[in-house]
């Protein structure tokens, strides 16, 4: 049976799968290396031993599990895939032009396109493929990529673009499973973990998204600043003094939740804090006002809500999160069921709210082993069978 290796390269950790591919892909194994760049890199969720923050601890991880077979073919996460649309093999050509937008997301591409390298070094003769993040949001409407700002620079590739889109895909899928008429509905869906976002949704179509020109924008994350003032920039560049590199690492590395609070960028620290410490508090009230802003914003551009989705780390386990986002909201017809909330039920929302609340874990591993084997016939869609090999 063919597989798939998928890597799934994040701006702190790298999550790592492999897949049977039958009629669907199977998960067989995964992992996931934790804080990676960090003092504490290497560690493997798995429990395999601390190794180098790179591709060779995990690969050499998966390689010596017990079942474990070269693959077939290997899906990679690229996180800023500008006006691509769908999967591609990675050839040298996209290699190129990956590396002339790394100006673009610089956070993620150089990582992302060391990995691709390295794994096709170490499985040259497999077919290697990338499925962009932003592919999710190219339905957004013009008025919602647009940037208020010269026109001229729209030339370069400078607009909105969105991200989470392969969260957001599996999200769509799952809930087309639990609920089918959903997807054709208002649907807001918020990836809420140490990168966070939100996406207006209708009619199973893209139409907003809260993350903007790179991954910085949008709400509070964990280590990023969200959407600030431009003219702190140059507040900052003439009073500090602070350039532009400085300031890049400040909104993605020091601010957020962990510049609010001074203590941690983990909201399980915060929670276990806030009662005796005010800036944990306050990190977390902000989060959760903004996360509320967002919902009410998207609601006016969907014309209302018929269903929302909490995913990501915190939207999945910080049931206190959920409560609190969504206190206030009754207007738009949420509503939440406690003792469900409390126990992260599938469905959170009680019987005498509007809207649907749902909680779902998202999979983007899945996602990517799926486009792969679908961009390479692994899967004949038609017969519900799997091919011998791409």
């Amino acid at each position: 049976m063919p597989n798939i290796l998928t890597i799934n390269a994040g701006s702190s950790s790298i999550r790592f799968a492999q897949f049977e591919i039958a009629a669907r892909p199977i998960r067989v194994l995964d992992g996931k290396m934790e804080r990676v760049g960090s003092a504490a890199a290497g560690k493997i969720e798995t429990g395999a031993p601390q190794g180098r923050a790179g591709v060779e601890s995990p690969v050499d991880w998966l390689a010596a599990q017990p079942g474990f077979s070269a693959p077939d073919a290997v899906g990679h996460r690229v996180v800023h895939g500008m006006l691509h649309t769908a999967p591609e093999r990675i050839t040298p050509e996209l290699l190129g032009e990956l590396r002339r937008m790394t100006p673009y997301d610089p956070e993620h591409l150089p990582r992302e396109i060391e990995l691709i390298e390295a794994l096709q070094q170490r499985y040259p003769n497999v077919p290697h493929v990338a499925c962009f993040d932003t592919a999710f949001h190219r339905s957004m409407p013009r008025v919602a990529t647009l940037l208020p700002i010269p026109r001229r620079y729209m030339a370069k590739g400078v607009q909105r673009y969105g991200f989470h889109g392969l969260s957001y895909t599996f999200l769509m899928q799952e809930l087309a499973r639990v609920d089918p008429t959903a997807t054709q509905g208002r649907v807001i869906l918020a990836h809420l973990g140490s990168g966070a976002s939100l996406a207006a949704v209708q009619g199973g179509r893209c139409v907003d998204t809260s993350m903007g020109f790179t991954p910085a924008a949008g709400l509070v994350m964990g280590t990023r600043s969200g959407d600030l003032d431009p003219g702190l920039m140059s507040y900052l560049a003439l009073n500090q003094p602070m350039d532009a590199a400085q300031f890049q690492t400040m909104v993605n590395h020091e601010s957020g939740l962990i510049g609010v609070s001074e203590t941690s960028a983990d909201v399980r620290d915060l929670l276990d804090r806030e009662a005796d410490d005010s800036r944990a508090r306050e990190a977390l009230a902000l989060f959760c006002y903004q996360a509320k802003k967002w919902i009410g914003s998207f609601a006016a551009v969907l014309g209302g809500v018929d269903t929302l989705v909490f995913a990501g780390g915190i939207g999945e386990n910080a049931a206190p999160l959920r409560q609190r986002i969504c206190d206030g909201l009754q207007f738009l017809g949420i509503q939440i069921d406690e003792p469900l909330n409390r126990r992260n039920a599938p469905r959170i929302s009680a019987d005498t709210g509007a809207v649907a609340v749902r909680v779902i874990r998202t999979d983007e591993e899945s996602v990517i082993a799926d486009l792969t084997a679908g961009l390479l016939g692994m899967i004949d869609k038609g017969a519900g069978t799997c091919k011998t090999g791409p």
